[in-house]
């Protein structure tokens, strides 16, 4: 196998959204360091099966349900 191709795979905390924290093995950032998580699976809708809410960024959102508002079943 080749020399120094693959990253340091090092120790890092991990802080969930709620303050909980943990610490895992990971190439991300270097020995150490803190990753602070936006998103985890205590709050995101695809794990804890809430409702989504859209973020209409441009009128995007707006404009797609203006074009197929006639469809509606």
């Amino acid at each position: 196998m080749k020399t120094d191709i693959h990253p340091n795979y090092h120790m890092i905390k991990v802080v969930m959204t709620d303050g909980t924290e943990f610490e895992t093995r990971s190439t991300w950032g270097k020995e150490g360091d803190t990753l602070h998580l936006d998103i985890d699976p205590t709050t995101h809708p695809a794990w804890t099966g809430g409702a989504q809410t859209l973020v209409d960024r441009g009128g995007r959102v707006s404009r797609f349900k203006k074009r197929y508002e006639g469809l509606g079943i």
